[in-house]
């Protein structure tokens, strides 16, 4: 069964309904996630019939917002209040409760995860009661920020905003090897830092964001119809279908989109800088490891792939995010670098994430939640130092594992 309620009400009714049937229910998102997180074939609630922004406040630089509203849509809306979340990922499809249950995140040394810019949630746990997530308890907290939906369904956010802002975005190439070999300093250097890189080849693209008070100077909509959609999007996907047609040309087809490699800068409202248009379907893998791993780990993917002579078109994408203290994030305890590897649709990814996979945990890596990957609690439950402490609080909000399925049995186990 799958429910899309209106309202807090509404949504306390659905968890009631499923106790009553004695059914497991799963919240839905925007269905970005590469992972089974959200299935189920018992019961799942949709929130984006709840998808609005409550209150914005300049002074408290704090909104509320409901847990459908996407991060796209999130953006404008805190804008007009002179408000801005202070960092965000480069996809905005996401409505903000799943981005906030899977540790989503941007990058930059000095920000961390979405996740850690919730100040209080509303949470309605399996009885259909709402239990309020605040400072009061910082265990409770801790647990709630990133959940993977095993606690209950948020039903509202609270959120830690900063003041409106510009961002200038300077897409560069650069030749790998110099930055890997200056991690560190573009880190430092910048407020916000990453780059993508192509198997089969040595140039970076360098992306590099710096924050300021200035007005923006948005591009015309021509101008971001032909680099956003024709260039970015229309050539990739066609260079992607011809290296699936025939794999062999792979290695060419890359070197051939790394020479086309040129500098841009763009300068606009941070919302419409940090995410871009991505009209080229794939699959994702991503995996944490701990920052001064980063370099080491790209080296070994694009060996990886060369050595086995992998069909892989979609670059690698590498971000730097700062530690937090939520007990299953990804970040937690530890500044880390981020390496997301992707396969093209209706190509063989398993192998290469399975071998990516292996790389990353010998680098004591952690998975994104809401990418493929193939841990279980076992393996799971020693890269976490606050692991049973997740696990304490889910048996206290959860004990009957209303909020279980497939995915959660999977790595986190029965509630215990």
């Amino acid at each position: 069964m799958f429910e899309e309620p209106a309202s807090e009400a509404e949504l306390q009714d659905a968890v009631l309904r499923a106790a009553e049937a004695g059914q497991r229910i799963r919240p839905a998102g925007s269905g970005h996630s590469f992972s089974d997180i959200a299935l189920s074939d018992e019961r799942m609630v949709s929130l984006r019939r709840m998808d609005g922004l409550i209150e914005a406040d300049r002074e408290s630089l704090r909104a509320r917002v409901q847990p459908g509203i996407t991060l796209n849509e999130l953006g404008p809306a805190l804008a007009e209040h002179g408000l801005a979340m202070e960092n965000l990922g480069d996809i905005d499809a996401q409505v903000v409760a799943g981005a906030v249950a899977t540790g989503t995140h941007g990058t930059g040394i000095e920000f961390k995860n979405i996740s850690a810019q919730v100040d209080a949630m509303r949470l309605v746990v399996g009885d259909g009661s709402v239990v309020e997530v605040d400072g009061s308890d910082a265990g409770l907290l801790r647990a709630a920020r990133v959940s993977v939906g095993a606690l209950g369904v948020i039903s509202e956010l609270t959120l830690r905003c900063v003041p409106l802002f510009t961002l200038v975005r300077t897409d560069e190439p650069r030749p790998l090897a110099d930055v890997l070999e200056d991690w560190d300093g573009l880190a430092e250097r910048n407020h916000h830092f990453e780059f993508f890189v192509f198997p089969y080849t040595d140039t970076a693209l360098l992306r590099t964001c710096e924050r300021t008070s200035d007005p923006p100077e948005p591009l015309s909509a021509r101008d971001v119809w032909i680099k956003d959609v024709l260039l970015e999007n229309a050539g990739l996907g066609a260079a992607c279908r011809l290296g699936r047609a025939r794999p062999s040309l792979i290695p060419r087809i890359n070197r051939g989109i790394a020479r086309s490699f040129g500098r841009e800068v763009r300068k606009d409202y941070a919302y419409s800088v940090f995410a871009n248009q991505r009209s080229v379907r794939f699959t994702e893998m991503e995996y944490s490891v701990p920052r001064a791993a980063g370099p080491e780990a790209v080296r070994r993917v694009l060996d990886l792939v060369k050595r086995r002579e992998l069909p892989i078109t979609f670059p690698l994408e590498v971000r730097v995010v700062a530690q937090d203290d939520s007990f299953l994030s990804p970040a937690g305890g530890r500044d880390c670098a981020y390496i997301a590897v992707h396969q093209f649709a209706g190509m063989e990814f398993e192998t290469y994430m399975r071998a990516v996979e292996g790389i990353m945990r010998s680098l004591d890596g952690r998975p994104h939640w809401g990418k493929r990957h193939y841990r279980t609690a076992a393996d799971l439950a020693p890269a976490y130092p606050g692991w049973d402490d997740f696990q304490q609080v889910r048996a206290r909000l959860d004990p009957g594992g209303r909020f279980s399925n497939d995915f959660t049995d999977r790595v986190l186990g029965p509630v215990s």
